[in-house]
């Protein structure tokens, strides 16, 4: 981009909460311009009637991705916060020089049966094959030059980041085993019947076991690394608040290792990485709500290793990450237009 000039975006899919959450952070954005944003239910209402905090902040209107069509021209980019399986229909028809970023499961994982058996629907195929895969900390070079960007699952983005460092060390030793729990926001802006938050406010239980499809997308990645042929065990779990994701990892490794020398291995591998911050105890979800830090903390005991990790799954877990993303893209520096703090308490 030229000095001056604005990266013009679109938000297909604008009245869930990664569209909530894209809004906010984009309407404030000093390199974006939201050209349009769409949500076919809302076609024709303010935006600001949808996402009741926004009022006063914007007067973009919901349209229909149909009459979007004659827009894509002018755009730079298009953000895709849109349920499974929409987004690869979608796709295909933007202009060559228009890139995208989506934040489905439509385009992560690269072998279609993979794909078909976690997410119930065809694989997109040759067009799977030109998207990156978009951990910004772990796979910046590929990202900066690319024209299609896979967003990573909220899960996969705070049980990788949690895993990299000790993958990238060669020294983890058999199995490693993920409890992960994660708030309501999770499971999108339409109640269903065990995801509801008043379901869910006063309980507590496991759910998808051992079959989330964050976990091959986790796998896939970690095994790019070279040299990760570890078993992974993810338990995922309803956690009775709105925001957050705590993921506890759990290894063994080849050699002992103290506490110092995993913290060190930690800090070298995020010396680069603003929103990854190392934490001495326990990270905690509150510090993260509503910003784009993952909170890490490692803990060693001999040959033990438990690795905290810590995000707001509707940030960096979703729009937060996809604005780094375009940052990269587009020549910014990554903090862009994502620097806040979260609230305390």
């Amino acid at each position: 981009m030229k000095t001056g000039e604005k990266i013009r975006v679109a938000i297909f899919g604008g009245s869930g909460y990664g569209g909530s959450e894209l809004l906010r952070i984009l309407l404030f954005h000093p390199f974006a311009e939201i050209v349009f944003v769409t949500a076919n239910e809302h076609a024709g209402r303010a935006v600001s009637d949808v996402h009741k905090n926004l009022l006063g902040l914007t007067d973009l209107v919901f349209v229909q991705n149909s009459d979007s069509i004659g827009l894509l021209a002018g755009l730079d980019l298009a953000f895709f916060a849109l349920p499974h399986g929409q987004a690869s229909d979608l796709i295909p028809q933007l202009p060559d020089h228009v890139r995208a970023i989506d934040l489905s499961g439509d385009f992560r994982l690269d072998d279609p049966k993979t794909h078909e058996q976690y997410y119930g629907r065809k694989h997109a195929g040759e067009l799977q094959s030109r998207f990156v895969y978009g951990l910004t900390e772990t796979n910046r070079d590929a990202i900066k030059d690319a024209q299609y960007v896979a967003n990573p699952g909220c899960f996969a983005t705070a049980i990788t980041l949690a895993l990299a460092p000790m993958v990238r060390s060669g020294l983890i030793n058999g199995k490693v085993i993920v409890d992960a729990k994660t708030g309501s926001s999770g499971s999108g802006a339409k109640p269903a019947a065990n995801t509801h938050h008043p379901q869910r406010i006063n309980s507590f239980y496991a759910y998808k076991p051992c079959e989330h499809q964050h976990l091959p997308e986790v796998k896939q990645h970690l095994r790019s690394f070279g040299g990760f042929d570890s078993d992974l065990i993810l338990m995922t779990h309803s956690l009775p608040v709105s925001r957050g994701i705590f993921a506890s990892c759990y290894l063994e490794t080849t050699v002992e290792i103290t506490n110092e020398d995993a913290m060190n291995l930690f800090k070298h591998t995020y010396s680069d990485s603003f929103f990854v911050r190392l934490r001495d105890g326990s990270p905690d979800i509150n510090w993260v709500k509503n910003t784009n830090f993952c909170d890490l903390s490692v803990r060693t005991s001999g040959r033990n290793v438990v690795i905290f990790s810590a995000i707001d799954n509707l940030v960096k877990g979703a729009a937060g990450q996809a604005v780094q993303n375009m940052n990269l893209m587009f020549g910014s520096k990554e903090e862009t237009g994502l620097v806040f703090p979260g609230s305390n308490p």
